[in-house]
């Protein structure tokens, strides 16, 4: 009885999703619709994620039931780790996931695990922060400018954390601190923050067989699973760290850390997670892929409409055990539109959690491009590739013609309306170029090359290790 309830699959959009063609439509109501929406091949499906309050999208289309009225039976399940995550749904056992925006690249260019990974839909904007321990901190305090009333002025930039790291040289310690993947943006944005204060992060080498990350590194960067970090930290065996929420907030509320900046101060709106899934899985399954992303699309926008006010029941919903199970009042420190950095020091960061607004739910090629500059920067593309090599991993990868086939029927059906998307109608996939950067470097998606080059610490054209 269920098929009845949907339309029959439009031949045109299930060729544009297997060709991976650029989908444009109008999205006008009443227009003819991009994706006449057939019944889902595949009903009964397994997601995976890591327990950070990104994953919200995932959790609110369960819970708010937007999965069920696509006809998709989803079984959510925290993963240990990022690698089991990405293996899970390399090897089938997981349908889709929660990502990391590089790990769906890396694999594509065959970074560690070879896979065609592709992402219909980027799950946020912003949400990771910089936390150091509380005697760094100390060390800090003095380098960094004060307001008014005593507290720090924002953004906290590297160069305070210099002579620590150099103190630390002298007495012949080195300067260790954690992020979580090392294609993760913590990763990107750690070694980005770090070397815009003159720190060299490290490079690796993976012709020469290293892929530590540690050559020439001044502070010594490894992996650390995000709910591990702040136990980390407590124990000394990192000294900061870099993670998404709540991991930055728990560590202000056990008293063993300080976050010392956001992500939106080192990048102001930058991309953060996706939703992968396999490019054999979007090719079998059209249908399915159309309709798991317009339920997620439809969870972003719940999750940032009216000013956030939904935000308290989606921190209540994400406590709980079974997704990020952190205390209440640690999410909602962050996830309702504040930022606490040394204790008491809580300050208004709308942004912090962006979900829905400023278009963080369309997969721009260009963010993808952002990726694979910081990997040549750092050297986990050993050569110089062309402009157009990047262009066209970024189109591998990043599927904009599935969210806008997704986008098209969500606005025939009523359930969302055209205004929702009116800045992607036409969009190319490139943002503009984007200023908002920590160190005010300009970065223009569409020449990969001439920004990799602006950096004074990192590899360049012609470079290799």
């Amino acid at each position: 009885m269920l098929k009845k309830h949907f339309k029959k699959i439009n031949k045109q959009v299930c060729h544009a999703i297997i060709a991976g063609a650029c989908f444009t439509t109008s999205l006008v109501a009443g227009a003819v619709s991009a994706a006449e929406l057939g019944y889902p091949e595949k009903e009964e499906l397994k997601f995976g994620f890591i327990k950070l309050t990104d994953m919200a999208p995932i959790a609110i289309a369960y819970e708010n039931g937007y999965f069920e009225d696509e006809g998709l039976y989803v079984t959510i399940e925290a993963q240990a780790n990022w690698k089991v995550l990405l293996d899970g749904v390399i090897d089938g056992r997981l349908d889709g996931a929660h990502m990391l925006a590089g790990q769906p690249i890396a694999a594509t260019i065959g970074y560690g695990t070879k896979a065609e990974i592709i992402t219909p839909f980027s799950m946020d904007l912003n949400g990771n922060a910089i936390t150091v321990s509380n005697d760094v901190w100390e060390g800090m305090k003095p380098n960094i400018p004060k307001m008014a009333d005593g507290r720090p002025v924002h953004p906290i930039k590297a160069d305070s954390l210099k002579p620590v790291i150099e103190k630390y040289a002298k007495e012949g310690k080195p300067f260790n601190m954690g992020m979580v993947f090392p294609v993760s943006t913590h990763n990107y944005e750690l070694r980005y923050w770090l070397a815009a204060g003159g720190i060299h992060p490290g490079f690796y080498a993976p012709h020469k067989g290293d892929t530590s990350g540690k050559i020439d590194a001044e502070a010594l960067l490894s992996v650390t699973p995000p709910p591990q970090m702040p136990a980390t930290l407590e124990a000394g065996t990192i000294y900061g760290y870099c993670v998404g929420e709540p991991w930055n907030q728990q560590a202000v509320f056990k008293g063993i850390g300080v976050p010392v900046v956001t992500d939106y101060e080192i990048w102001k709106n930058n991309p953060e997670k996706v939703f992968g899934i396999s490019k054999e899985f979007s090719e079998k399954y059209p249908n399915t892929t159309i309709r798991l992303t317009r339920a997620l699309i439809r969870a972003a926008k719940w999750l940032d409409e009216n000013n956030n006010k939904n935000r308290p029941a989606a921190v209540k919903i994400l406590s709980q055990s079974n997704y990020v199970g952190a205390d209440y009042e640690v999410i909602a420190n962050s996830m309702t539109g504040t930022f606490e950095y040394e204790k008491g020091d809580k300050r208004e960061v709308p942004d912090f959690n962006v979900f829905f607004r400023h278009n963080a739910t369309y997969p721009f090629y260009s963010d993808a491009i952002w990726y694979l500059t910081q990997m040549r920067r750092w050297g986990q593309i050993s050569d110089d590739k062309p402009d157009s090599w990047y262009k066209d991993v970024a189109k591998k990868v990043y599927r904009p013609d599935i969210y806008m086939a997704a986008a098209q029927s969500l606005v025939d059906d009523k359930l969302m309306a055209a205004s929702d998307f009116s800045e992607v109608i036409n969009e190319d996939g490139y943002r503009e170029p984007q200023t908002h950067f920590i160190d005010d470097i300009v970065y223009d998606g569409s020449k990969p090359n001439d920004y990799i080059n602006k950096f004074s610490i990192g590899l360049k054209a012609g470079d290799k290790l």
